[in-house]
This record gives structure tokens, sequence and C-alpha cells, in this order.
């Protein structure tokens, strides 16, 4: 017996027109609250009041951050901010030397002049003898070796 599974569950269904029920709560509710600010407030404190409610609603309603909804997006602010942070402290050995910037480029400074072991300081003169002898030598090659 073959059953049919549903496809695209993640889609939320549009309810209300083009809305969805979350959408359409998120628009009522700030219409509502907007509707009580005129009703009992002075125009001027209705007005700015209203479009701050009114921002909000179509943020809850339609913004989207990361493809996920502005309230989760809230709820983890909210929870970041009211929850226990977890912090370590890492104690420092008394005998371990504490370098600043400052030493630390004073000290490369210092290791960059040093001459390093096992590697031939190269000089203009070796540098030019050492051009002149691979010219010399490209230009024995014989015509013949050349070709193969």
């Amino acid at each position: 017996m073959e059953y049919q599974v549903p496809q695209f569950i993640e889609v939320e269904d549009k309810i209300i027109g083009p809305l969805t029920l979350k959408q359409f709560i998120y628009i009522a509710g700030a219409a509502g609250l907007c509707v009580v600010f005129f009703v009992y407030l002075p125009m001027i404190f209705a007005i700015v009041l209203s479009a701050l409610v009114a921002g909000f609603g179509a943020a809850l309603a339609f913004y989207k951050v990361n493809g996920k909804a502005f309230i989760e997006i809230l709820e983890a602010g909210f929870n970041y901010y009211t929850g226990a942070k977890f912090f370590l402290w890492k104690h420092k050995e008394t005998g371990v030397k504490e370098y600043t910037a400052a030493t630390a480029a004073a000290a490369a400074a210092e290791a960059a002049q040093l001459p390093r072991r096992g590697t031939p300081k190269l000089t203009r003169g070796k540098l030019s003898e050492l051009a002149w002898s691979l010219d010399v030598k490209k230009g024995d090659v014989n015509p013949a070796e050349r070709d193969t």
C-alpha cells in the first residue's frame, strides 16, 4: 500500500489571504495597539508610538535574519542578555615572563641580525660570479645537445 508523503512541510500555509496565521496575528496585534493609541493618547504621541509599533509588527511578520524569523532572533538575544554567562579564568604562572609587543619586536629584530649557521652568506661578488658561470655554461652547450 502506498502513502503520499508531504513534501514541503517547512513552508507555512497561507490561511488569511497572502498571510500565514502568525503573520496575521502580528499585523492584527500591531493594528489593534495603534487603534488604542489613537483613541486614548493625543495625536502627536499616537502617531509616534503607532509608527514604532507598526514597524515592530511588520518586522515580526515579514523580516528574516539569515533565514530565521525576527521573533527567534529577539528570543535568542533576550536569552543571551538574561541568561547566566560562563567565564573561564586561566591562572597565569608567576615564573612565566610576559612579553609585550615592543619586547617581542625587539627580540625578533635581534634574531634577524644574527648570522644563521649552515647558510652561506651571499655577497654581490659571489652572485655575479654565479651569474657569469651560468652564462658561460649556457654558451658551451652544443646545438645538437639542445634539441634532445
